[in-house]
């Protein structure tokens, strides 16, 4: 089974309803069978992202899905550092720090799959272990 990193915009869209990218999400995470890998960075940007725009019970309901269904990654240093070299390789395009850190996860994880619907970093940044990362969900809704 192939382990996937999560990103913001999934977990967004699986919370609020409203979202475009909702249905696609939804199904995404239903259908993907290896473990679902949250960094803690994406984490504290969901959870900031949902309880501003939604309010603290879905913030609440969120923190219990990702109890529930997600396994927690932390950043170690040397990923800080490899953070700080993609920022400096890519500097024209000022990457977003939370995209950056699930590159610098991939890579020490050796994880070629992202679900994410931001396709401009993970797009840009080619990993040290891959060619490109596969990005789901494969096309966006």
């Amino acid at each position: 089974m192939t382990a996937t990193l999560l990103d913001t915009g999934p977990l967004i869209a699986v919370v609020d309803r409203d979202d475009k990218h909702h249905a696609s999400c939804v199904r995404l995470l239903e259908q993907l069978e290896g473990p679902l890998l949250l960094p803690s960075t994406i984490l504290i940007e969901a959870g900031w992202t949902i309880n501003r725009h939604m309010g603290p019970a879905v913030h609440a309901r969120f923190l219990d899905l990702v109890t529930e269904e997600f396994e927690l990654v932390d950043l170690l240093t040397a990923d800080v550092r490899r953070m700080a070299e993609l920022v400096r390789l890519y500097k024209d395009a000022r990457l977003d720090p939370a995209d950056v850190s699930v590159v610098a996860i991939a890579e020490r994880l050796g994880i070629t799959q992202i679900a994410t619907i931001d396709r401009r970093d993970f797009g840009l940044i080619r990993p040290r272990h891959v060619a490109a990362f596969r990005l789901l969900p494969e096309v966006l809704a």
